[in-house]
């Protein structure tokens, strides 16, 4: 049942501004009197992250660039001669040499993640002490969805060291703007452009395929690898960050409906994006100075491109012209409205609370603070009933929130346990991001992790705190009959905590 959140008791209201929309508060009193007010003020730009020494995209690319070129350096200066046993009779390796091989596969392994470690555990610790320690959780939320929308993940080897980066510097600054900005940002960055490919992407025609093709002619051997056209981002600039994919919940056939491209459109517009590229060897011959992205005419794919209908140029002013037209496309603003309300509201949303999120994003020309708005607005909004599970990630951060352990909360594991709760930070399965429905998360072996978690802080801090008590002040009217009696039942301070952390009214948002 929808109700008008002005009209809403303040204890409701404050209840569902801090949980649904935020990421749930100790006491309900620090929403303030103006549940959306507390809201409407705290769209805008995301705050800087909490952290020292964090690393900017240009040096994530750099130290890839390091590693690959040590890397190098110890395969070369390594004896080409092969021991006795270590080769085949017919030139393959032997069992031997296999097994070096094998050992020298774990050992640059294990190098590759030593080389990050460093950068990858500041990223993760200071997304997760921000969002823990935070006065604008509902703007870290957004930051939050925003990054999973734009997924980069360290999943990927070529995305490695600069995930973190890719959240500050494309994503933080631009989502309280248009959502052309932020997505000419995304894409952009070097962190993108890494992870799905566009680094080794080159037109056929562009003047390096040409020119290595003279070259093996020339030679007449089987010369260097070609280059191809690789469609990666240029599907899921198309399929996940703006028009949706058509076949995704039937085309959101109840919304309006989303997607209209082709395969020719796809092909189209990687060659548009032929070009764009993270120039390695040039990023270790400069240092961190400039920015890691840059245009190589090299690499374009020359002559004019036609995308859902409309002619561009060649040259580098094509991409920011195609995506413009994206954003302001009304597939991209039926698709964007409904992950809105998917994530914030219900696993399923109704489509009379996503075509008006859609229209209000068209009116707008896409400025996302007016989509917050109608989104905190509509009735719809503020039902009752929590519909969304916590992933793992939100269950970590609002337990941190609730027993007000800030940075402690993340001291001796960077990701607070995340991981073994099934959801490794910054590090997505696919460029699909993290799942947003509650059926992705309530398997067996994922319930019984959240308990085996839940008791492992409860253990630690729950005779420190009032778990009774805290239950009362943060979950105010939520709080239902049977966990309350469960709670006062408690034989101690941490199974009460424990079953506070495991309860229905904790869970979900």
């Amino acid at each position: 049942m929808s109700r008008n959140p002005a009209d809403l008791p303040r204890p409701e209201a404050a209840l569902i501004a801090a949980h649904r929309f935020g990421l749930g508060e100790p006491d309900l009193q620090r929403v303030g009197p103006d549940p959306v007010g507390w809201l409407r003020a705290q769209i805008g730009p995301a705050a800087p992250q909490r952290g020292e020494r964090l690393a900017s995209g240009a040096e994530g690319a750099r130290r890839f660039a390091e590693f690959l070129r040590d890397q190098r350096g110890r395969l070369a200066a390594r004896p080409q001669a092969a021991s006795p046993g270590q080769e085949g009779g017919d030139g393959t390796p032997g069992p031997a040499m296999r097994t070096d091989m094998r050992t020298d596969m774990r050992s640059a392994e294990q190098q590759f993640g030593e080389h990050f470690r460093a950068i990858v555990q500041s990223d993760v610790r200071a997304r997760l002490v921000t969002a823990a320690t935070s006065e604008q959780p509902f703007n870290e939320r957004l930051a939050w969805f925003w990054a999973n929308h734009f997924t980069v993940s360290m999943a990927k080897a070529s995305a490695r060291g600069i995930v973190g980066a890719f959240e500050r510097e494309a994503i933080r600054p631009h989502i309280g703007g248009s959502f052309e900005a932020l997505l000419k940002a995304a894409v952009k960055h070097a962190g993108m452009l890494r992870y799905l490919d566009n680094d080794q992407s080159a037109g056929p025609q562009s003047p390096l395929v040409r020119r290595l093709a003279r070259r093996r002619r020339a030679e007449g051997a089987p010369g260097p690898r070609l280059t191809g056209l690789n469609e990666n981002l240029a599907r899921e600039v198309l399929e996940l960050h703006t028009l949706g994919a058509p076949g995704l919940e039937r085309g959101g056939a109840a919304y309006g409906g989303w997607g209209g491209y082709t395969q020719a459109d796809v092909t189209e517009f990687a060659r548009v994006l032929t070009g764009w590229r993270v120039p390695l060897r040039e990023l270790l011959a400069e240092g961190d100075g400039r920015e890691p992205t840059r245009f190589d005419a090299a690499w374009h794919d020359p002559g004019t491109k036609t995308v859902l209908g409309r002619r561009y140029r060649e040259g580098p002013e094509a991409l920011g012209e195609v995506l413009g037209d994206l954003a302001r496309h009304p597939s991209t603003a039926r698709f964007v409205a409904w992950k809105l309300a998917r994530h914030f509201v219900a696993d399923d949303p109704p489509a009379e609370l996503v075509v008006p999120l859609a229209e209000a994003f068209l009116r707008s020309g896409g400025d996302l603070p007016t989509v917050y708005r109608a989104l905190i607005d509509a009735p719809l909004a503020w039902s009752a009933a929590p519909r969304k599970l916590k992933t793992p990630e939100e269950f970590v951060v609002s337990t941190a929130r609730l027993l007000s352990l800030g940075e402690r909360a993340f001291a001796r594991q960077p990701d607070g346990g995340c991981a073994t709760l099934g959801q490794r930070v910054q590090a997505a399965p696919s460029p699909a991001g993290w799942p947003d429905r509650a059926e992705e998360w309530l398997g067996p072996d994922a319930l019984w992790k959240r308990v085996e978690w839940a008791t492992r802080v409860a253990a630690l801090v729950g005779r420190q705190v009032d778990a009774r008590a805290i239950a009362r002040a943060s979950l105010g009217p939520r709080l239902g009959e049977e966990t309350a009696r469960q709670l006062d039942r408690a034989a101690d301070g941490a199974q009460a905590l424990a079953l506070l952390l495991m309860a229905p009214e904790f869970q979900r948002r």
